[in-house]
């Protein structure tokens, strides 16, 4: 299909996702970033924050990822997330799970970057715990 991509959103337990995208906005450590069909090669680490896919039928899916890096070619968008959770299924439970561990996190971090990766986990979950 023109104008697609695929796809591809593994954690540790599973593959997450995989399906034919027109746009996909990563979290990246400096920034978001889009990927299109024909993305230049790239490997970036990802912050805490929202992957959010845009399908063939301009729908949309939105995922919190937890870390983790993504690969992207011309044809491919691979993310490995340290955790995934789809947004539209968190429920306040969840959210208040995620940010406990958010904050036990910050509280345990030992540097900089421990601290910076748990301060955004943070302000993205307090974020979608808004709506």
């Amino acid at each position: 299909m023109a104008g697609t991509f695929k796809f591809e959103l593994v954690t540790p337990e599973r593959m997450a996702l995989s399906q034919d995208a027109i746009q996909v906005v990563v979290p990246g450590l400096e920034g978001d970033f889009a990927v299109l069909p024909g993305h230049a090669p790239v490997i970036s680490a990802l912050r805490p924050g929202v992957v959010v896919v845009t399908l063939p039928d301009a729908s949309r899916t939105r995922i919190f990822v937890k870390g983790g890096f993504a690969e992207v070619d011309p044809q491919h968008l691979t993310v490995l997330a340290e955790r995934a959770l789809d947004v539209e299924a968190m429920d306040a439970g969840t959210i208040a799970a995620e940010l406990a561990a958010a904050e036990a996190e910050l509280a345990a971090a030992g540097d900089d970057t421990a601290r910076l990766a748990a301060t955004s986990a943070l302000d993205q979950l307090r974020a979608l715990q808004r709506g």
